[in-house]
């Protein structure tokens, strides 16, 4: 009889559930997609409802439910934090406080209530993990690895911002540790904050924009903010931060000490805002070498893997990897909080049942995380039928070959496939895809399709036996997490040697201009059918019409909206914007054969700015 294990993250940021069978990852999604509230904290009762009829299964059939934080220990920081605030805290703490009395502090309870409600048979009583250890095991019980170093940063979890773990076989040792206040993620939050952008929402924003700047207040940080030792182990100087009170991140401290005020949200960018980013950017990389220098020494293990929100910035990342400190990399592609909901369960999981993907020849234990929901082409005919949408029936070796030429054609095109993505990436099953070779690709993406600042860059999906070709890769790496440089060989030799900054931004860099940011780098996602087949077959197809191994790869949403789930979402995305293609598992829809597309409210006023 089947064993599983349900786990789960909620209440703070990207709600999630998990659901492991017998020590084998087979359904995982975030709330947001469900509900379509972007970064949805809420108790993620959809998610569940999925995983659990994923495997058709009810609660009575979970050997245990497990969630990714210890309330009691978090509580006492928020307590401590409170205390150290003194009367600038008076004001939240009387608005926070009730809460935590209410059901916080007994929010395993509250978590058990919910489960009863949802009228699904009864659940085993709600254990716990912790916020750092999920993301250790996260990082660590699906990596390919026999044993590795492990690092995990973020914002905050109870107490712990930043851990270093030892991972050997089924087992995770904590290292050391760093506490609150003092991290990393909330110093890159501060900036973002101070950059006009939203906190927990926008840092890759700040990461974007950073190549368009230069580091010149790096030293400013080094001297006032940060203290960097050598060992790796840093604390901040909290007499420039706000966030210990509760209501913002920095203020009049942090905007002399930088000779400006706070920027507005969706006030026009200027090149110090630029400067900003590279500066947070830079000092950011060098504590990440830092904390990974001190983990390959005292583990002595030449594997790294990596969790926490600060493993999304995928820049850290690719000045990690060609840093040759670790000989391999692997970085959990839910990093953030959603992935604790699957570390929680695998921190259960794993000591009763092992890691059973280390027994075959699977990469790692991911699946190239394509464990969301999916909707078979049965489903999709009737939907299209039922609407009265115009659509083409296509077998697979017609529909690879099909797109390929629409993409060719300079066609922007919805790519709806298999099973949903879990973690923040568009990896080929919900994705936007286009023609990297067309110069006006990256403009006509941001401000027509994805109605989002012009700055932002694009990814690039290539297919893996070709991705040296056109990127200066260490390693491959199937989950977006990874920056790399283009090859010389396809960079614009015009532009050597010339300042980069905002008015950079529609320079032709390479021959693939749509993917290749302003200091030639990349966001490589690398493409096989170890991870994906779908997607595989039609880069291949692409490359067999056009010589080109790579396309556009980005998110299939709007601005502020979370990845669609339905083929209904992937529809009304798809006529909200400009896209030119839908395809719908088998199924392609071309815009101009669509009926009038209506709606009752706007959807511009319905989906919140990120």
């Amino acid at each position: 009889m089947a064993s599983y294990v349900l786990g789960l993250s909620a209440y703070y940021h990207d709600s999630a559930a998990t659901l492991i069978k017998d020590g084998v990852i087979v359904a995982a999604a975030q709330e947001e997609r469900f509900s379509r509230i972007r970064h949805d904290p809420a108790f993620p009762e959809k998610a569940i409802r999925y995983c659990l009829d994923e495997q058709g299964i009810q609660l009575n059939d979970l050997v245990a439910v497990v969630y990714y934080e210890d309330p009691k220990i978090k509580f006492s920081r928020v307590i401590s934090s409170f205390s150290s605030g003194g009367l600038k805290c008076g004001r939240v703490f009387l608005r926070t406080l009730p809460e935590w009395l209410d059901w916080k502090i007994n929010v395993l309870l509250h978590i058990d209530e919910a489960l009863q409600a949802l009228g699904l048979g009864v659940a085993p009583k709600v254990t716990h993990s912790q916020h750092h250890r999920a993301h250790a095991a996260s990082a660590f019980f699906p990596s390919p690895f026999e044993n590795a170093a492990v690092i995990c940063i973020d914002g905050i979890g109870e107490w712990q911002s930043t851990t270093v773990w030892h991972g050997t076989g089924n087992k995770l040792k904590l290292v050391n540790s760093i506490s609150y206040p003092h991290s990393i993620g909330l110093l890159y939050s501060a900036f973002t904050y101070y950059c006009g952008f939203k906190v927990d929402s926008g840092e890759y924003k700040l990461m974007g924009l950073a190549p368009y700047g230069n580091p010149v207040y790096a030293d400013l940080i080094r001297q006032h903010l940060v203290n960097i030792r050598s060992d790796g182990s840093y604390t901040l100087n909290m007499d420039y931060f706000e966030y210990l009170y509760g209501e913002r991140m920095v203020g009049k401290a942090f905007e002399k000490l930088f000779n400006g005020k706070i920027r507005q949200p969706e006030s026009p960018l200027t090149q110090r805002e630029c400067d900003l980013a590279a500066s947070v950017q830079k000092v950011t990389e060098e504590i990440v070498l830092g904390i990974a220098r001190y983990a390959a020494k005292v583990t002595g293990e030449t594997n790294l893997c990596m969790a926490g929100g600060v493993a999304l910035n995928c820049v850290a990342n690719g000045v990690l990897s060609q840093s040759k400190i670790f000989e391999r990399l692997w970085i959990q592609p839910a990093a953030g909080d959603a992935g604790c909901a699957l570390g929680a369960a695998l921190d259960y999981a794993v000591e009763r049942f092992g890691r059973p993907h280390l027994r075959t020849d699977a990469e790692d234990a991911m699946q190239g995380s394509l464990l969301g929901p999916a909707w078979s082409n049965d489903y999709i005919a009737a939907f299209l039928q039922k609407k009265g949408y115009q659509a083409h029936y296509e077998t697979d070796d017609q529909l690879y070959n099909r797109v390929a030429q629409h993409l060719n054609n300079g066609a922007v095109v919805g790519w709806f496939q298999g099973r949903m993505e879990f973690g923040p990436r568009a990896l080929g099953a919900r994705s936007i895809i286009g023609d990297p070779r067309n110069i006006e690709m990256q403009r006509t993406m941001n401000l027509k399709i994805k109605h989002r600042e012009s700055f932002r860059p694009f990814a690039p999906a290539v297919l893996e036996e070709d991705a040296k070709h056109y990127f200066n890769l260490r390693e491959y790496n199937p989950y977006m997490l990874i920056v790399s440089e283009v090859n010389d060989s396809i960079k614009n030799p015009q532009l050597k040697g010339r300042k980069q900054n905002l008015g950079s931004i529609n320079e032709v860099r390479s021959q693939l201009p749509a993917i290749t940011h302003v200091d030639y780098s990349a966001r490589v996602q690398t493409v096989s059918e170890k991870s994906n087949v779908p997607f595989t077959r039609l880069l291949r197809s692409f490359r067999k019409l056009t010589g080109c191994s790579v396309l556009v790869n980005t998110s299939f949403n709007v601005r502020g909206e979370p990845i669609v789930c339905k083929p209904e979402e992937a529809y009304a995305c798809f006529m909200r914007t400009e896209m030119d293609v839908l395809v719908l598992g088998n199924y392609v829809l071309l815009r101009h054969e669509q009926p009038v597309f209506s709606e009752k409210t706007d959807w511009r006023e319905a989906i919140p700015l990120d």
